[in-house]
């Protein structure tokens, strides 16, 4: 079973959306027992593979939209957004805001600006 370290450089974010998706449907979708599908079109519950795969996929997204987020974050800061404008686009003070992005920085061995 691949990790999520594996997996973050095998897929993109739309890639791994799009593969957590198709899993995550075949899961809401399939009958709550492991009794085999009938054969009228009955869609199989998720392996023990597919199933670790689905949350091994969730934390590939996470990562790659938080990645996104914080390069998104550098671009208002560029085009003149204050934090107070980029905490209320993230749902957040603008201190939680600047304190985050501080944290990622550091984190990348980037600084600060």
């Amino acid at each position: 079973m691949p990790t999520p370290d594996d997996m973050e450089r095998q897929f993109t974010l739309l890639t791994a959306v799009a593969r957590y998706d198709e899993l995550r449907m075949r899961d809401a979708l399939a009958p709550p027992t492991r009794e085999p599908a009938d054969d009228d079109g009955d869609t199989q519950p998720l392996t023990r593979d597919e199933a670790l795969e689905l949350l091994a996929l969730g934390e590939v997204i996470m990562r790659k939209a938080s990645y996104g987020r914080q390069l998104a974050v550098r671009t208002a800061r560029s085009a003149g957004a204050s934090w107070t404008q980029i905490g209320a686009a993230v749902a957040t003070s603008k201190q939680s805001a600047w304190e985050t992005h501080m944290r990622w920085l550091e984190e990348q061995g980037i600084s600060a600006p």
